[in-house]
């Protein structure tokens, strides 16, 4: 497809969108999904669209890579078909329209932006997969995450990383750790480095109280997992030497496509200005209410990324091996779960009336004071598995939902939240979005990445011990 198609599809995207939002007929007031009517069952299309994640790739890998779009699409149906039937059509529509309106397309349009800029963004030279070299560029990710978000600082910094170690025979390590370090941890000191944190802004937390209140813990956390990646970076590397020599290039390190780093920068201000932009002007969408800001966000993010595609020269994609083949995985993936979590979240946010009641009990202790420990483990636990930005919103109304005494007297309780959202979105490829970009990067640049479950070993033997670490040193 050349670029004047892509920019022609682009367009026509986003003008059927606003046609779509636009149009009165479909302005309704539709009741809203009550979590606590939901039974625990309503949970198996997500259960089991997880589970196609995790094992299909193994089990019957020809199929998965034709088909993993049909099968997103047949779980989300699972939840869909039975609950128009049980609820109404009207109620499904909703509930469908809320959850791609308001959280999909807002999610899919950042990342597809994010991920056509930084594609542009070509760093040429010899750049040799040292430990060295390798634990600067992690160190560098981690660093500006919290400025550019994980996702624009996982998608801008992989490619390089990964040419940098392509002629090395142990490089899987390498990928993992930048999951960790540069898709999650670095993200936890703004608003503007993950959406829990982002969340949390919009619900009245000062922008650089995350930066107060995280920093110790994310500098112990970074410097622990630095650590460890460099020495067993090192003993990778030596055994890679032994079986061929290293590369010999010296050519100069160049950043091309300096336009890209303004366009990032932009994506960066287009966020927080929707953020800050206070307005009731809004659309209805069959009841669901879209306001201005974020109608204005969608249609810059869109444009940014068009004039990436535009102006940057298609050499620099070349040299950066670009394709759609990651974007587009992620888009049919995760438009699945987004819709199959809808039950999920509903329950959750239920509360003590909700399916889900007794794990949120035991973040209280006997004597009716918070239980961070709990909190911590809670929303991390479920932030690896569903969307970190909805569980943090579940776990900061559970604690009272007061931004005043969230950051006052409940401030460890709040930073308990914060980490574990932040933090453990690293325990699995969805526990945050650039986790499965960046994976399905790697792998399309020949990376035989784990399983899920392989993934989730070296999560558990890795960070696990380090967030008990942070639990015995901040969280009792």
């Amino acid at each position: 497809m050349t670029q004047r198609a892509k920019l022609k599809r682009l367009a026509t995207l986003g003008i059927a969108s606003l046609i779509v939002c636009s149009s009165p007929a479909l302005a309704a007031d539709t009741a809203h999904l009550d979590g606590a009517t939901l039974g625990a069952i309503w949970a198996v299309p997500f259960v089991g669209l997880l589970l196609s994640i995790a094992v299909l790739p193994l089990a019957a890998p020809h199929i998965w890579h034709h088909h993993y779009g049909k099968i997103a699409a047949l779980w989300a149906l699972g939840f869909i078909a039975p609950f128009a039937a049980l609820y109404g059509p009207e109620v499904a529509l909703y509930e469908f329209l809320h959850v791609m309106l308001l959280d999909y397309v807002p999610f899919i349009v950042l990342l597809f932006a994010l991920y056509t800029i930084s594609g542009g963004v070509y760093i040429s030279g010899d750049i040799h997969g040292t430990p060295a070299t390798n634990t600067g560029i992690l160190a560098t990710g981690t660093v500006i995450a919290s400025v550019t978000g994980t996702t624009g600082a996982s998608v801008l910094l992989i490619r390089p990383l990964l040419r940098a170690n392509k002629n090395r025979a142990h490089n899987v390590h390498v990928v993992i750790f930048f999951i960790f370090l540069v898709s999650n941890i670095g993200g936890s000191l703004t608003p503007l480095g993950d959406p829990p944190l982002y969340i949390g802004f919009l619900k009245g937390v000062d922008f650089f109280w995350p930066t107060i209140h995280l920093l110790e813990k994310t500098l112990v956390l970074v410097a622990i997992l630095l650590v460890v990646f460099y020495l067993y970076d090192t003993a990778m590397y030596a055994r890679d030497s032994k079986k061929a020599a290293p590369p010999q290039g010296n050519a100069p390190i160049k950043i091309n496509g300096w336009l890209n780093i303004f366009l990032l920068a932009a994506v960066v201000g287009a966020i927080l200005g929707s953020a800050l932009w206070k307005t009731d002007a809004q659309i209805v969408v069959h009841g669901v209410h879209v306001g201005f800001p974020d109608i204005v966000r969608v249609i810059a993010l869109l444009g940014l990324a068009a004039t990436s595609l535009l102006l940057t020269p298609m050499e620099y994609r070349r040299g950066n091996d670009f394709t759609w083949g990651p974007i587009a995985e992620v888009a049919k993936l995760f438009a699945g779960i987004f819709i199959t979590i809808v039950p999920v979240i509903a329950m959750l946010r239920a509360g003590q009336n909700g399916a889900f009641a007794e794990l949120l009990t035991l973040v209280t202790n006997p004597d009716g004071t918070p239980n961070n420990a709990m909190y911590f483990w809670l929303t991390g636990g479920l932030s690896s598995f569903l969307d970190n930005a909805p569980t943090y919103l579940v776990f900061f109304n559970a604690a009272g939902g007061d931004p005043q005494q969230l950051m006052g007297p409940l401030a460890a309780t709040l930073t308990a939240i914060s980490a574990g959202a932040v933090f453990m979105g690293a325990n699995t490829y969805i526990g945050n979005a650039p986790n499965f970009m960046v994976k399905a990067i790697a792998e399309e640049a020949g990376v035989k990445m784990p399983s899920f479950f392989g993934y989730m070993m070296w999560s558990a033997v890795i960070l696990l011990p380090c967030f008990a670490l942070l639990t015995w040193l901040y969280f009792v």
